[in-house]
C-alpha cells in the first residue's frame, strides 16, 4: 500500500523492466526500457501490417490482373464492333452508290440511243419538211428555216444538252470517305438525278411527239389540198383521175408512243405528198392560166351572131377585149405545134399540153414562139392584134380536147380557185 503511493507521487522515476535469464549456473539480465518496448512492438507491428498487405496483394493480384484485361478485351472489342459498323455501312453506301451509278449508266445509254434516234429522224425530216414546204405550202405553209429547226437541228441540240447532263451527273466523282457520301445527302443525289432524267424523258418524249404531230398535219394538210383540187376540178367538169389518192385503208393499231409510230407518219406523208404531187401534176398540164390577164371578156364560148355576116353561128372559144400589142400568155406547159398564119384565124399560135387537150391564141399581130418549141404556163407567145377574119383587136382562145372545142371559161374559173394551191 505505501509502495503504491510512493509511485504515484509526482515526480519519482519508474523503474526499468529488468529480464532475468537463467541457464544453469549462468544468470544473464537485460534491461528493457519503455522506448525499446515501443521501438520493438512498433516493428512488430509495421512487420505484420506488411506480411497482411503482401499477402492480400498476392491474393487479390490475378482479379485486378483479369478485371484489367477483361476491361481492356471488352474496350477494344466495342472498337472492332465500332470499326466493323462504319465498314458495314460503308460498303453498304458503296453498294448504293454503284447500283445507283450503274442504273444511271442504264439511263444515259437509252437516252443515247434515244438521242441517236433523234439525230436519224432528223436527216429524214430535212428531206420530207424540204418536199412538204415544196408541195403542201398553200395549206399547209413550210416553217422558216428558224422554225424548222425547232423539229430537225434543234431537236439534236436539245437531245444533246439533256444528255450531256444526264451523262455529267451520272459519272460525278464519289468519295468514298467523305462524311458527305454518308450522309442523306446521297439520297438528295440520287432524287436530283432522278428527277433529270424525268425531265429529260419528258423533253424527249415531247419532241418526238411534237414530230410525229408535225408529220401527221403535213400529211392530212397535203390530203386536203389534194382533195380540194380534185373537187375543183370535177365540180368545173375536168378531167381528173377518179382513183387519185383514193385506197383501202386498214391494219393494226400502233400506239402514237410505239417506235413504229414515226416510220409510220413518215410513210403516211410521203404517199399523202406523192398523192399531192400527182394531182398537182395532172392539174399543171391543164390549161387553166388566163391567157390574158387584166382584160375583160367581149365574147364567150357558145353560139353566138356571127360578127362577119350577123348570122348565127358556134363561137368555138372566148374572145379578150385587147389592146393591139399587148401580151398572149400561154395557160399551161406545153409543145409548140403551129406558129404562124392559120386561114381565119390569121396569125395562130397552137400549143400541145398532152392528154389531147390543146389551145389556140389567134388573130395575133406578131409570132413571138416557133413549132417544136417548149413553153410553160406565163411564158409570151404573142402580140394581140386583128389579123385574119376579125373586127378589131383582140385575142381569140380556145381549148380543145381530141379535136373538139371546150368553153374556156370552166378552165380559167378552176385555174382561179386553184391558184392557191398549184
Amino acid at each position: 500500500m505505501k509502495a503504491a503511493n510512493q509511485a504515484a507521487v509526482f515526480g519519482r522515476r519508474k523503474e526499468p523492466h529488468t529480464v532475468i535469464i537463467a541457464r544453469g549456473n549462468e544468470i544473464r539480465h537485460f534491461t528493457v526500457r519503455p522506448w525499446v518496448a515501443a521501438a520493438a512492438g512498433s516493428a512488430l507491428a509495421a512487420v505484420a501490417v506488411g506480411y497482411l498487405l503482401a499477402t492480400s496483394y498476392l491474393v487479390l493480384r490475378d482479379d485486378l490482373i483479369g478485371a484489367t484485361t477483361a476491361r481492356q478485351a471488352r474496350m477494344q472489342h466495342a472498337y472492332e464492333d465500332r470499326i466493323s459498323a462504319l465498314r458495314a455501312q460503308v460498303d453498304r453506301i458503296t453498294s448504293r452508290q454503284l447500283l445507283d451509278q450503274q442504273l444511271m449508266e442504264t439511263k444515259v445509254s437509252e437516252l443515247m440511243a434515244r438521242q441517236s434516234q433523234l439525230s436519224e429522224r432528223n436527216g429524214r425530216l430535212g428531206q420530207v419538211l424540204d418536199r412538204a414546204s415544196v408541195v403542201a405550202e398553200p395549206v399547209a405553209p413550210a416553217k422558216t428555216p428558224d422554225e424548222r429547226a425547232s423539229l430537225t437541228g434543234k431537236t439534236i441540240e436539245a437531245a444533246d444538252t439533256l444528255a450531256l447532263a444526264a451523262t455529267s451527273e451520272a459519272m460525278r466523282p464519289f468519295s468514298f470517305w467523305s462524311t458527305r457520301s454518308i450522309t442523306p445527302d446521297s439520297e438528295s443525289r440520287a432524287d436530283r438525278a432522278d428527277k433529270l432524267f424525268v425531265a429529260i424523258n419528258k423533253s424527249l418524249r415531247s419532241i418526238e411527239d411534237e414530230q410525229v404531230q408535225r408529220i401527221g398535219t403535213l400529211a392530212e394538210n397535203a390530203y386536203q389540198t389534194a382533195d380540194a383540187i380534185s373537187e375543183t376540178l370535177e365540180g368545173a367538169g375536168l378531167p381528173v383521175d377518179a382513183d387519185l389518192g383514193q385506197s383501202g385503208v386498214g391494219g393494226p393499231l400502233v400506239a402514237l408512243d410505239n417506235p413504229m409510230a414515226f416510220d409510220s407518219k413518215v410513210k403516211e406523208l410521203d404517199e399523202a405528198l406523192d398523192t399531192l404531187d400527182r394531182i398537182k401534176t395532172q392539174a399543171r398540164k391543164l390549161p387553166l392560166a388566163n391567157p390574158a390577164p387584166g382584160y375583160s371578156i367581149s365574147s364567150s364560148f357558145g353560139v353566138r351572131k356571127d360578127p362577119l355576116i350577123g348570122t348565127p353561128a358556134l363561137h368555138s372559144g372566148m374572145d379578150f377585149r385587147a389592146p393591139y400589142g399587148s401580151q398572149a400568155r400561154a395557160t399551161a406547159a406545153g409543145v409548140v405545134t403551129k406558129a404562124g398564119w392559120n386561114g381565119g384565124y390569121g396569125r395562130m399560135v397552137e400549143i400541145d399540153h398532152g392528154d389531147g387537150f390543146v389551145t389556140r391564141y389567134a388573130h395575133l399581130s406578131k409570132v413571138l414562139v416557133a413549132p417544136d418549141q417548149k413553153v410553160v404556163a406565163g411564158d409570151e407567145i404573142g402580140e394581140v392584134g386583128s389579123s385574119g377574119r376579125s373586127t378589131g383587136p383582140h385575142l381569140h382562145y380556145e381549148v380543145r380536147r381530141g379535136g373538139d372545142a371546150i368553153d374556156p371559161l370552166r378552165f380559167i374559173k378552176a385555174g382561179k380557185k386553184l391558184g392557191q394551191y398549184l
